[in-house]
Parts: C-alpha cells; structure tokens; sequence
C-alpha cells in the first residue's frame, strides 16, 4: 500500500490509466494540451450606421476587413448580397467623406480618427465603386486622358483598363481644377496632371515641361475624401470637391483640397487616383465575389434559375378541373390580370363598422423602398450621389411646388434629372403619367414597374433605387 500523499506515478509498475488527468497541486484543473489554442486575433467593438441613423455594436476581430464587416451586416439583416454594399466614412465636422476599399482593415481606419472630429461608419449601397471596370470609356473621357506616344490612340475597353492595371505604363489625367491656396480662403485655378509619381500642378499655363511641373500630393500615406456640404463649408466655387487628408491629421489645415468644374471631371479624377494608389488590388476586390464560379466573366454573367423556378408552370384553376396554361401570350395575360387583382385587394380596407372601403391609390406606395415621402431636392440629391451616379439609380419622392404630384429623380450620365410625375383624371378614374398622358397608370407602383422594364421618355430604365435601410 502507498502512504498517504504518494503520488500513483511514482510506481512505473502501476500505469495510469488517466494521464491527463492527473496534474501537480499547483498547475491548472485542466491540461493546456486540452485547451483550444488561444488566438492572437483581439476583438473590438465597433459602431455601424444606417441612413435612418439606427445604429448597431458589433464585436470585430482586430483584422476584420470592410468587406467582411458588410458580410456580416448582410447575414444579420437578410439583405440580398448583390455585392453593392459598402462601409462609408464619414467626418460629420468636416464634411467629408469616403467610401472604405473592401480589403482595407476597418481597425486601421479607425486608428487615424482624431478625437477633434465627429467620424462615423455608414453601411449603405454604392452602385458606382467598381463601375469603371465594366463602362470605363464613360469614366475617363478624351479630352482628360492621354496614353504614351508608342500606344495606339483608340484603345478598347480592355486595353485601357490594361494601361491603369499594368505597373510599366500608365495613363496620364490632365485638366483644370481648383485649388484651396495653403492657409488662405482663396481658390485659384491651376493646370493639373496626374502621373506615376504624383499629382503636379504647372506654374505656367498648361505646360507639362519638367521645370513648370510643382508637385501637389502623393497619395501612400493620405486618404482621399469627397466633399459632401460643396460650398458651405469650405467656400469652395463648385460643389464637386474632393481632397486629400494625411493620416492621423484632424484638423482642415492639412487638407489638400480641388475642386472640379462638373461631375465627370470629379468622377475620372477620383477614379484615375484610386487606381493608382491600388492598382490589382481594386481589381481583385472586384473580382473576389465572381471567384469559384467556373467559365463565368463578370461583364456577362447571367443569373442562374433554381430547381423550383425551373419547375413552375402557369396553371388556371378557374374552371372544375384545372389545366395547365400552355400558350405563353395567355399565360402573361393571366399573371398582369392577378396582379391587377392583387393591387385592387390591397386597396380594401375595413372600416370601423367591418365593411371594405377603398383606399386611395395614393397611399399604395408609400410601402415601397424606393419612395422618399417629403425630402427636398437637395436630399433626394444627396441619397442618390451617395448610391452611385450610375445609369438608372433612382427614387419617387413628393414634389415640394406642387402638392398633388410626385417626382422621379434619375441618375444617367453622371448628372441627376427630375421628372414630374403628374395625376390625371379622366371619367372619373385617377391615372399618373409622365409624358403628359399618353402612357398612363393606374398608381405609382405600376408606373415604376412599367420603366423598370422599358426606357420609355427616360434616358434610361430605372435600375437601382435609393432606399433608407434600417440595421
């Protein structure tokens, strides 16, 4: 027998038949060889807006990228990933802001906010973030682009993208901005060229001779921000500003601040420094969600039908037996007239008596995502630069001259167009119509559903909408 306080490993003839557990007074319960591995991977908490201003706390690791943040905002809300989403910085003193690159580490960003300035996270939609790789003879227009002397002047869609994303050559952008003299409230107009190195200014008219050339900025240690309130702030001559903050620098004397003369020219400055300062990278994040899927090109990728959809088939159970609906013009008749007769049954209501009474067909899309009840223009403006200048992003909103009508607010051509959506009446019966009645509907709804799918007296087909979205 072993004396009292004998341990059982000190016989070798007995072996042990639970090694792990068995441990000296002064080590922990439990082995660490049981334990997980501890990570090094901190986690933090960070605070997401919405456009309502609803906020959410999350708890990030450390290295959580912009991308994954809105993968996970994405999971938790049931959004559709349509790979549009975006984290968005804003400086609310300042009123700047900027869209955070998908493969930038939101710790990082945070680390250069000053406790001077009001900085928040936005999780909202941006159609336009990787636009220029599939229109980019759009975003870069001839009189403000010019290749090397050894490179073909028509080049094709891809070619230029080629020249941006290749590190051997690179385009020149060239053109006139304004910009905020260091110190002083004046503006002054300056010949401007970007290059490899750096963004120059020439000292003497347009010459691009090295001895004419000052530089400006580069761009390794510096965010660029858009400006957001254009003249209020800053006294800027446009409202198409844009500039360039040091890292970990609060205050406006550090601003490098331009000023463009119209969208276009703001949008291909802006494009041409992002993928300057990113190159492949932007690349990659654009192609990042189309990876693994075999064959497939993101400029022509057509959406893939599940089972079920494949399975559907229009059947009519109006008589005694039902049939299936195989002629197609009858089968389409079929579904506009259910949704007719949906639309009508939403209108029921109950009154207080228990009887249906009808509502009026102006409330019927005040549910939608895309209407905006009373913002002004400069608001609907506003959402819509925000989302994207890309072809065919919109929203309805209440028309502040005229209360009985609405309008369509439209993004194409990088410039937003209003249209007047005007009520009619005729025999008695309530239309809406755009083109002053010779296409007619009978509610909002129909009128948004009918431009989605054909262009009509629009620029363009509605597209994208605008929407306020709650986390």
């Amino acid at each position: 027998r072993k004396k009292k306080g004998d341990s059982i490993l000190e016989n070798p003839s007995i072996p042990n038949p639970f090694p792990e557990l068995c441990c000296s007074p002064f080590a922990s319960v439990l082995s660490a060889s049981l334990l997980p591995k501890a990570t090094s991977r901190k986690k933090q908490v960070i605070k997401v807006y919405s456009e309502d201003n609803t906020s959410r706390a999350l708890e990030v690791p450390s290295d959580i990228t912009a991308r994954d943040v809105c993968q996970l905002l994405i999971l938790k809300n049931h959004y559709v990933d349509d790979h549009s989403w975006t984290l968005f910085e804003q400086l609310t003193h300042t009123g700047l802001g900027r869209a955070i690159e998908d493969h930038e580490l939101v710790m990082e960003v945070q680390s250069n906010w000053v406790m001077e300035e009001e900085t928040k996270l936005y999780f909202r939609k941006n159609y336009a973030k990787y636009e220029f790789f599939k229109n980019p003879l759009s975003f870069f227009p001839d009189h403000m682009i010019s290749f090397p002397s050894e490179t073909s002047a028509a080049l094709s869609h891809s070619g230029i993208l080629q020249m941006f994303l290749s590190s051997s050559t690179y385009p020149e952008i060239h053109g006139y901005l304004h910009a905020k003299e260091q110190g002083k409230k004046s503006w002054k107009k300056l010949y401007f060229l970007l290059r490899r190195s750096g963004l120059y200014f020439s000292t003497k008219g347009t010459s691009k001779e090295p001895r004419h050339l000052q530089f400006f900025c580069e761009f390794s240690n510096s965010d660029m921000y858009m400006s957001l309130t254009g003249k209020k702030t800053s006294g800027a001559p446009t409202n198409y500003g844009f500039c360039f903050k040091p890292n970990k620098s609060g205050g406006t004397r550090d601003l490098k601040q331009l000023c463009a003369d119209d969208e276009q020219s703001r949008t291909c400055w802006m494009t041409a420094i992002r993928l300057l300062k990113y190159g492949m990278q932007l690349y990659q994040n654009y192609m990042q969600p189309y990876q693994g899927r075999s064959g497939c090109s993101p400029l022509n990728i057509t959406p893939m039908r599940s089972i079920s959809e494949n399975s559907l088939v229009a059947m009519d159970f109006s008589g005694h037996r039902s049939r299936i609906i195989e002629n197609p013009t009858e089968a389409l008749s079929v579904a506009v007239e259910e949704g007719l007769a949906w639309r009508r049954r939403g209108c029921l209501r109950l009154n207080s008596h228990g009887s249906p009474i009808a509502m009026s067909n102006m409330a019927i899309h005040r549910s939608q995502s895309w209407f905006h009840h009373k913002i002004s223009r400069e608001e609907a403006q506003r959402l819509i630069l925000q989302h994207g200048l890309v072809d065919g992003v919109f929203l309805v909103r209440d028309s502040q001259s005229n209360p009985k009508t609405f309008v369509l607010s439209l993004s194409h051509g990088l410039k937003i167009k209003h249209f007047q959506i005007v009520p009619l009446e005729d025999d008695g019966k309530l239309f809406y119509t755009l083109d002053d009645g010779h296409t007619r509907f009978t509610d909002l709804i129909q009128l948004v559903e009918f431009y989605q799918l054909n262009k009509g007296v629009l620029p363009c087909k509605l597209k994208h909408y605008c929407a306020r979205i709650a986390l």
